[in-house]
């Protein structure tokens, strides 16, 4: 694929002169827009599942199952923006009227990576564009044939020239982008390490909106349950959908002592019959390979630096191809480690910590500066209570895997995950932002304190 540099300023330009007109249109027009883009990613979901699995290497099925929901997600997006953005008005007699109405923020940079190269960008870009904004959508440069796909389609509805823009470039763009003094928000999904850069470049500039959708070092817990089979496969699914590599993966799982050896040879069991392949593969996999050599190189070095930490191998991780990303799942005891590492080991990698009691379980949920995601499997609901309660996560499921999408719902962590501006349905939030009037047919006034009498 060809790509080329882009002239950012000129983007930038372009999209301030567009969203001059767009912001005007009647929410009507606009919600015609995002149903003629929802008609047209829809004609080609076929197209889109085989270029995300190009891009990404996934299975078709996971790909096929991204297409569902990010058509999904944009056309919920207009019920949410009804709902989160309702213009609202309150007659009060002799004191006129209060209005409340939304107004769009203006340009948006979109930046994105590469994990759910479809659901995430028009996650933002569709709710976007319906408040009247204008975006540059910066996407990953290792899923750029999705991008511009995504970008044909939004031709193809019939969108305004320069509403959307897509910003084909390298190195510093997706910094130089935020910063720019022409843009009046971010919206971001991708790692924490980038998140912390773009919120360190825009700081000391409150009137620049930053949303951040990042990364998580999410816990699963397993907690009494006689349905092994079952907790097995639910971890099995939240470690190791999509190689491990969507940020609502688990990386650890918390398990109570007495029933860790049932529960681990299950899991183990299960993960041995993992078939890792390509998408075009005769036999369906269920993984597909991490995104580059590079990561596979790191998360095998960051099974061989837990292994001379302390921790356990219950199953080793291996490269089962030198020369393509291809590694297997791993699992690893890192009960007796002294200290742990909170980092955010993007891909099939879990790690497993056994603890006596449910007080301790949560401490140990709890025990990560990230904040994403997190899921109790077993347990009564009273301890389902005491979890969601303690546990500091912007996603708690009980007895669903942590990868479960929710539609219809907010979506968005906490700490070193996120930055309080959740996204899925309240995505609304970070694109417009409210104005409130007083509002009377003709002006009417009275001073009655403070005043000298006429003379």
């Amino acid at each position: 694929m060809q790509t080329w540099p882009t002239n950012l300023e000129a983007q930038i330009a372009a999209a301030r002169a567009a969203y001059a007109g767009w912001a005007c249109q009647p929410l009507s027009t606009r919600v015609d827009a995002v149903r003629r883009l929802t008609g047209a990613l829809r004609q080609r979901s076929q197209e889109f599942a085989e270029t995300i699995a190009r891009d990404t290497g996934r299975p078709m099925w996971d790909c096929f199952a991204e297409v569902e929901a990010a058509l999904a997600r944009v056309d919920g997006c207009v019920r949410a923006y009804a709902d989160r953005c309702a213009h609202r008005r309150h007659e009060s007699g002799a004191n006129g009227a209060v209005a409340v109405r939304h107004k769009p923020m203006g340009v948006l940079a979109v930046i994105t990576t590469f994990c759910q190269p479809m659901l995430t960008p028009l996650s933002h870009i569709a709710p976007a564009i319906l408040a009247g904004n204008a975006v540059v959508f910066k996407p990953s440069s290792r899923a750029l044939p999705t991008a511009l796909l995504i970008e044909d389609c939004i031709k193809r509805a019939g969108l305004a020239a320069n509403i959307v823009q897509i910003a084909v470039a390298q190195g510093e763009a997706a910094m130089d982008l935020a910063a720019h003094d022409g843009v009046d928000g971010v919206l971001f999904s991708g790692s924490t390490q980038v998140g912390q850069n773009l919120a360190r470049r825009i700081a000391g500039r409150p009137g620049k909106l930053l949303s951040l959708d990042m990364g998580g070092n999410n816990a699963i817990v397993v907690w009494d349950t006689p349905q092994i089979e079952d907790a097995a496969m639910l971890v099995v699914q939240s470690a190791f959908t999509a190689s491990g590599q969507r940020a609502t993966c688990a990386r650890r799982l918390i398990v109570r002592e007495a029933m860790a050896e049932p529960l681990l040879g299950a899991v183990k069991r299960l993960a041995d019959r993992i078939i890792c392949g390509a998408p075009s593969d005769e036999t369906t996999p269920f993984m597909g390979p991490l995104i580059d050599n590079r990561a596979a190189d790191g998360l095998v070095q960051s099974f061989i630096w837990l292994m001379s930490r302390g921790g356990r191998p219950i199953k080793h991780m291996a490269r089962l191809d030198p020369q393509r990303p291809f590694i297997s799942p791993a699992i690893i005891d890192v009960t007796d480690m002294r200290e742990r590492p909170d980092v955010e080991l993007f891909g099939p990698l879990l790690q497993v910590i056994r603890v006596p009691d449910f007080d301790t379980a949560i401490a140990q949920a709890n025990a990560t500066r990230y904040g994403l995601v997190s899921a109790l499997i077993g347990g009564t609901q009273e301890e389902y209570n005491r979890f969601w309660a303690n546990v500091r996560t912007g996603l708690t499921h009980w007895n669903r895997a942590t990868i479960t999408e929710l539609p219809g719902v907010p979506s968005g962590g906490v700490g070193l995950s996120g930055n309080f501006r959740p996204g899925g349905y309240y995505e609304a939030d970070s694109c417009a932002y409210p104005v409130s009037s007083a509002e009377m047919d003709h002006p009417r006034a009275m001073i009655g304190t403070g005043f000298a009498p006429e003379i």
